[in-house]
């Protein structure tokens, strides 16, 4: 009788800890999804100039990934025509944080102020124009729509880039046409990246270099299918 209820208590204490553990877990739960993210705030000196914020960048976003209330954009392209190894970066998209789909920001409106090392970027079609106001206007009926599907307006948006001069321009076109400037983070650049959550593309074969773009979730535009605004 004795062993009986011995057995019979060990029972209730393992079904009381499961129950307990299943109400911590569920806790967590709550707190990680209802965590509040700080007000975007620009950093200082160089890095300032570019938009990267003082929170929230290469340093700190593995704190921030899988959010259901965000997204999270690379701004570059998979080859830049741009001679960005003269500042020390990759004209190729080298790798990447995962969790970060890539939007090429030269796609979306003309790129200006490079660096003189780097030379021209890309030339080609492009979503938006710039006006000499610094506003923005549409090259095609569909530029607005498109850029609203993959910038959502009802969710904090990441941008990401090489050195974090796309992902700051990208903020500034989202804010000239209407979204909310505390939803967006111009996280910076990956080449200065040193966290846990790197996919890496580039790698060495036979002493060459081999970029693996099958890894990237690469958001193409073919303006041969859009309607150009008249």
């Amino acid at each position: 009788m004795k062993e009986k209820l011995i057995i019979f208590l060990s029972l209730v204490a393992c079904l009381l800890a499961g129950v307990l553990a299943g109400l911590l877990i569920s806790k967590n739960s709550v707190v990680e999804t209802s965590n509040t993210l700080p007000v975007p705030e620009v950093s200082e000196g160089e890095r300032g100039l570019l938009g990267i914020d003082k929170n929230i960048n290469e340093g700190t976003i593995d704190n921030y990934l899988n959010r259901e209330d965000s997204v999270y954009r690379d701004m570059r392209m998979l080859k830049d025509p741009g001679n960005y190894e003269a500042i020390g970066g990759d004209s190729y998209l080298s790798g990447f944080v995962k969790g970060f789909e890539v939007v090429p920001y030269p796609y979306i409106t003309e790129v200006k102020g490079l660096p003189k090392e780097v030379g021209k970027s890309y030339s080609g079609n492009t979503l938006f124009r710039e006006t000499d106001d610094g506003k923005y206007e549409a090259n095609y009926v569909e530029s607005l729509s498109i850029l609203e599907y993959l910038f959502p307006k009802d969710k904090n948006i990441f941008l990401m880039c090489g050195g974090g001069g796309y992902a700051g321009m990208t903020k500034k076109l989202l804010v000239s046409l209407g979204w909310n400037e505390n939803k967006i983070y111009d996280v910076g650049g990956y080449w200065f990246y040193e966290g846990q959550n790197n996919i890496v593309i580039k790698r060495q074969v036979d002493k060459k270099d081999v970029y693996d773009f099958y890894k990237v979730n690469y958001h193409n535009i073919d303006f041969n299918s859009l309607t150009k605004v008249k």
